[in-house]
């Protein structure tokens, strides 16, 4: 399955949820028009038995489910990809486990060059952010739009952008040169369908 060039991509929300919860949630957000969809789990329990149910889900509705972090997980569940950060497996080894068709996007963080580097390298799309305050990564170290603009004439691959978007602010990074929106709380924080599709609207403008 191929990675989308634009589109809402979807970013699970585990944290003190039930896996029913979460497969239900990311149904809504694929109603609603998600792209793409990212298990993410910090403290995962029955790991494997929820990234295949979320496999199969996503397949039903023709969109590809990435991993993150954890390359044999995705292996083992048949996801169509992983995506990776700076303290993961090389995208070289990824590539090597999971094979010439799967998925690999990198966390480029407010790096042109290190986007660059990934792409020389075999990544499939490279993500930039947080461009916003984000209570999934508050930590994180802030991006800039004039990164986005660089990377657009720079990069050939799709770019993706991540960090307290919501459909307030989205078209801003589209603009500036983000091809997918990345989202967690903003979409899985209230009713998640009606959520993807105001984000989705976005993308119905024309690019520039």
């Amino acid at each position: 399955m191929k990675f989308p060039t634009r589109g809402l991509y979807a970013i699970t929300q585990t944290a003190n949820k039930s896996a029913d919860t979460v497969v239900e949630e990311v149904a809504a957000a694929l109603r609603g028009g998600a792209v793409v969809v990212q298990y993410r789990d910090k403290h995962p329990d029955n790991a494997l038995d929820l990234a295949r149910q979320l496999v199969q889900l996503c397949h039903r509705h023709q969109v590809p489910l990435l991993i993150n972090d954890d390359v044999e997980l995705a292996l083992q569940a048949g996801a169509d990809g992983v995506h990776l950060g700076r303290e993961d497996s090389a995208i070289e080894e990824a590539r090597d486990r999971l094979g010439p068709e799967a998925i690999i996007g990198c966390s480029c963080y407010n790096s042109v060059e290190l986007a660059l580097a990934a792409e020389r390298r075999g990544a499939d799309y490279v993500a930039f952010g947080r461009f916003f305050p984000s209570s999934s990564k508050p930590l994180a170290r802030p991006a800039d739009p004039a990164t986005l603009r660089r990377a657009k004439q720079a990069l050939t691959v799709p770019r993706v952008a991540i960090g307290g978007i919501l459909p307030e602010n989205g078209a801003q990074l589209l603009e500036a040169g983000a091809d997918l929106l990345a989202v967690i709380g903003g979409l899985f924080d209230c009713e998640p369908e009606q959520s993807a599709r105001n984000y989705q609207a976005l993308f119905s403008r024309p690019c520039r």
